[in-house]
């Protein structure tokens, strides 16, 4: 689910700060009474109400990797996953699952046709 926009959401803690009850400003703004408090109380606790980053685990493989990334292809078009996994570490340094290189190879738009 995507985050609310800053828009809606400093307009919430204006409301609020307006003297408008949370359960009003919630049927006004069509959020959950929740999410009106939550507002306010970053609001009170950061001084701001801009998203927080969505968690999770950072990329072995950067998107700013993705160039060398293609040369490694590039250069061995013929070379399975596993033997793209090796040479990733060999270059780079970083030890990768295969799944990882099947992402980062899908994410940069590169086909692959073996020779037969």
């Amino acid at each position: 689910m995507k985050a609310y926009s800053l828009d809606l959401r400093q307009r919430i803690v204006m409301a609020y700060d307006a003297g408008m009850m949370k359960a009003e400003i919630a049927r006004t703004f069509r959020v959950s009474r929740p999410t009106v408090t939550r507002y306010v109380a970053q609001w009170q606790d950061t001084g701001h109400v801009a998203p927080k980053p969505i968690p999770g685990r950072r990329a072995y493989i950067a998107a700013s990797d993705y160039p060398a990334l293609v040369t490694q292809l590039t250069a061995a078009p013929d070379a399975t996953l596993e033997e793209h996994c090796q040479t990733w570490e060999h270059t780079r340094g970083i030890r990768v699952s295969i799944a990882t290189m099947h992402r980062a190879i899908t994410a940069t738009g590169w086909t692959r046709k073996k020779r037969w």
